[in-house]
């Protein structure tokens, strides 16, 4: 008799989270920003997080996503466009922009945010979640970050 359990059919998610990123950006920024972008996320959208860890020793560790982060890329007028059509479809997003690079902290960076129009942000980054099909047309034009 067999003990092999059968194998369980992949995880597959009708939703994605994705961040699109300026092609012009430092290592450390593009980490950096990435990190910021995503960390909202969680914060408003509590079914994105999955199940707390814990190691073969019982040792507990924090939930993360319950899904891949999908990491874009691409110049400044795409992600332009990219926050426009997050903006027409109501995805939940979130923004980072130049600006936030000068600011240390978040006080400082939702007042850097509130201070530009929305078709005048200096876009470095942007997070979206949703529909795998909506947030596929957000990032119409954006390739994957190598």
């Amino acid at each position: 008799m067999s003990t092999e359990t059968p194998a369980e059919p992949p995880v597959r998610f009708d939703t994605k989270i994705a961040v699109l990123l300026r092609d012009d950006l430092e290592t450390w920024q593009r980490l950096n920003v990435t990190a910021f972008l995503v960390s909202g996320l969680g914060t408003q959208l509590p079914e994105v997080i999955g199940e707390p860890y814990e190691d073969a020793d019982g040792t507990p560790y924090l939930p993360m996503f319950r899904q891949p982060v999908l990491v874009f890329e691409g110049g400044k007028e795409m992600l332009t466009a990219a926050h426009d059509r997050a903006l027409r479809r109501a995805l939940p997003r979130a923004v980072f922009t130049s600006d936030l690079f000068a600011t240390g902290n978040d006080r400082d960076n939702r007042a850097a945010v509130r201070a530009v129009p929305a078709a005048d942000l200096d876009l470095v980054g942007v997070a979206v979640y949703g529909p795998r099909n909506a947030v596929d047309k957000v990032l119409k034009g954006a390739r994957m970050h190598p």
